[in-house]
């Protein structure tokens, strides 16, 4: 009838289709792009404190268009036809004595992690490391040398289940609850005679080789 307005084909709350970028990003997309942004430091096109920048935007990314911003200028990483990412160990365990041990570059982070240790260093960098879930506890029965983790943007530290003897934690801080968080460490176990180290990756010149892309030691 005239004046009548017809609604077929434009139903109450069905309007035009969003664009691609301004669909939400889940938390399958932020980690895809933080894996990308990792593999592209390691090859030298990012610097630390680009990945840290980048890797923070892309934790707080609400669409695929802020994502698809962060490796605009970054070309493609490759992916090998039919490989699958590794299935995670229920149980890694290290035992160290006497020399000094590290976990670097793209290593899978196991269910849980054992860490036995007497008078020697060991190392742990998370920064490129293949999260498999959001939570790691770490078993520690360490006596003498000092304990280093090695974080990034997204990565906490809970010390407070770790018996300290004649040692103590350094550069830990409490998170900020309404920063997003990829992997949560827990420390459990006993240390004494050392000191836990909680810190950033160190800044490196251009030129040299970014040390975040070492393989994985030991």
């Amino acid at each position: 009838m005239p004046g009548e307005i017809s609604t077929a084909g434009n139903r109450a709350g069905h309007g035009p289709r969003p664009a691609r970028s301004a669909l939400r990003a889940s938390h399958a997309d932020r980690d895809q792009v933080v894996a990308a942004l990792s593999i592209a430091a390691g090859d030298g096109r990012l610097s630390a404190q680009e990945l840290d920048e980048r890797v923070e935007a892309a934790l707080s990314a609400r669409t695929l268009g802020e994502l698809t911003d962060l490796t605009a200028d970054l070309p493609p990483a490759p992916v090998p036809a039919g490989r699958t990412a590794p299935a995670p160990r229920d149980v890694l365990r290290i035992e160290q004595k006497f020399s000094r041990t590290e976990r670097t570059g793209p290593w899978v982070l196991p269910r849980r992690l054992e860490v036995a240790a007497q008078w020697c260093n060991v190392t742990l960098d998370f920064t490129q490391a293949v999260i498999t879930q959001d939570t790691l506890e770490i078993d520690v029965d360490m006596q003498g040398g000092n304990l280093t983790l090695i974080v990034g943007p997204g990565i906490t530290v809970d010390p407070y289940g770790l018996t300290l003897e004649f040692g103590k934690v350094r550069g830990h801080r409490t998170p900020d609850p309404n920063a997003p968080v990829r992997l949560r460490i827990e420390l459990a176990g006993r240390k004494s005679f050392g000191r836990v180290l909680v810190r950033r990756p160190r800044r490196w010149l251009p030129g040299r080789r970014n040390p975040a892309a070492l393989p994985a030691g030991g």
